[in-house]
C-alpha cells in the first residue's frame, strides 16, 4: 500500500461562535468544540484512507484558553500516525477574535479511527509519512501515544468487567 503524505488528510474549517453555542460564562460549550473536532477529524481520516470509518477514541482534549462569543473558530486536523487499521489524527483549535485579530491556541486534541471494509469490519490504511517539522514531531511520537491508548482501552475494558451493568 502506498504511503501518503500528512496534507493529503489536512482539512481545515472555520466557524462563527453564535450565542446558542455557548454556557453561562458566555463561552463555547466544551461539547459543542467536542463535537466539530470529532467532525473535523473524521473527514481528515476518510480523506487519508477514503473509506467508511468509526470514531475508536478520544484520546485527549485539552482546552487551553476560553471561546468566546467575538472568536472565529478554526479547527485544523491531519493524520499524524497510522496502524493496521487505525489512524490517530491531531486537531489544532485556534480561536481568532474577528473584531480585532487576536489569535490563539485555545484547545488541542488527538483522535482514533478505524477503518471499516464493506462488511463492517477493520481493513487496512496506508501509512503515513510527515513533511513538516510538526508533522515530523507528532509522526515520531505517534508510536508512543498508540502504545498508551492500548493500556487505556485494557484499563477501560477491564473497568467495564468488573463495575459493568450487568443485564
Amino acid at each position: 500500500m502506498e504511503k501518503l503524505a500528512c496534507s493529503v488528510s489536512r482539512t481545515i474549517q472555520t466557524d462563527l461562535v453564535l450565542p446558542n453555542d455557548t454556557n453561562s460564562h458566555h463561552t463555547l460549550f466544551g461539547g459543542a468544540l467536542m463535537s466539530r473536532i470529532d467532525r473535523v477529524a473524521g473527514i481528515a481520516a476518510m480523506k487519508h484512507c477514503r473509506k467508511a470509518l468509526v470514531t475508536a477514541s478520544t484520546d485527549s482534549v485539552d482546552f487551553l484558553h476560553p471561546i468566546t462569543l467575538k472568536d472565529a473558530v478554526t479547527l485544523e486536523a491531519f493524520v499524524t500516525w497510522t496502524g493496521k487499521s487505525s489512524m490517530e489524527v491531531f486537531v489544532n483549535v485556534t480561536a481568532e477574535n474577528a473584531l480585532t485579530g487576536e489569535s490563539r491556541t485555545a484547545a488541542t486534541s488527538f483522535l482514533t479511527f478505524v477503518a471499516l471494509d464493506e462488511e463492517g469490519n477493520p481493513t487496512a490504511v496506508p501509512p503515513v509519512f510527515p513533511e513538516t517539522e510538526e508533522e515530523k514531531y507528532l509522526f515520531e511520537t505517534g508510536e508512543e501515544r498508540a502504545h498508551n491508548r492500548k493500556l487505556r482501552r485494557g484499563q477501560s475494558k477491564h473497568l467495564a468487567q468488573t463495575f459493568g451493568r450487568k443485564k
